[in-house]
């Protein structure tokens, strides 16, 4: 198999951290490694559990970003340190248990079939939500409608955390210019990489109670409609238009 990096931010997470681990690195796969990114927002034992994991095997690798301002620079710092160490095939998801270790396989299955990115779905058939508010269900559900319909995009599920890329789809996208810090990280990243071979696969997705803060939703309408609104000129901080071929997501010539 080629060399695939697991890219997950985690934070205060002892009670499944290890669980977490052990189940990824029984997966029938021996170039599969696990990147926990973490900042100094994780003030239980969560680190020591995955250094234990350091010390046992090179296939888990810490990474410590001291200038995190989130979990979306987690994501993004996490995927700089893969692409550095030589992943062909990066995959994102979730360390607080949300997302399950013995659905990567489909992830792997799909990039190896040579699809360019691998969506989570919770919307297609076979996947779903559990111990989830409806309050929640309903953001993600009809935030993906909305964004279908602002966007033109057609996923069944634009706000999944769980994905898979091959590295040239890393590589293209301009990493230090995502405009989102929170939610709609997500819904940026399907949008950017619109122009590629994508897929879904079903996900089920275990939720949590969580309190609703209303700014977490004008910032995501904030940026939906920024993305409309800029079209191909979608660089955070950039003071001039870009061309087609600048666009974060897209294809180069020569892909499949």
């Amino acid at each position: 198999m080629k060399k695939t990096i697991i890219v997950m931010p985690v934070a205060n997470e002892e009670t499944t951290m290890g669980g977490i681990i052990e189940k990824i690195l029984a997966l029938p796969y021996d170039n599969l490694y696990l990147y926990p990114v973490m900042d100094n927002y994780s003030t239980d034992g969560t680190r020591a559990i995955i250094e234990k994991y350091e010390k046992k095997t090179d296939r888990v690798k810490l990474i410590f970003y001291k200038e995190s301002y989130g979990v979306i620079s987690c994501y993004l710092e996490g995927f700089r340190h893969a692409l550095k160490d030589g992943a062909e095939r990066v995959i994102e998801m979730d360390g607080g248990g949300s997302h399950l270790p013995e659905e990567i396989p489909r992830f792997i299955e799909k990039l190896d079939e040579g699809y360019d990115c691998v969506w989570g779905s919770r919307f297609v058939e076979g996947g779903g939500i559990s111990h989830h508010p409806l309050y929640r269900r309903i953001l993600s559900s009809g935030g993906t409608i909305l964004a279908n319909v602002v966007l033109g995009t057609r996923l069944k599920d634009m706000t999944s955390g769980f994905e898979g890329f091959q590295r040239y789809v890393l590589e293209d996208l301009k990493l230090d210019q995502f405009l989102s810090t929170g939610h709609m990280y997500q819904t940026e990243m399907r949008y950017y990489c619109r122009n590629y071979r994508t897929v879904e696969v079903p996900i089920h997705y275990v939720g949590s109670e969580s309190s609703f803060r209303f700014q977490v939703v004008a910032e995501a309408l904030r940026i939906l409609f920024q993305l409309k609104k800029a079209g191909k000129t979608i660089y955070r901080d950039s003071g001039k238009s870009t061309t087609d071929k600048q666009l974060p997501g897209k294809k180069k010539s020569g892909k499949k």
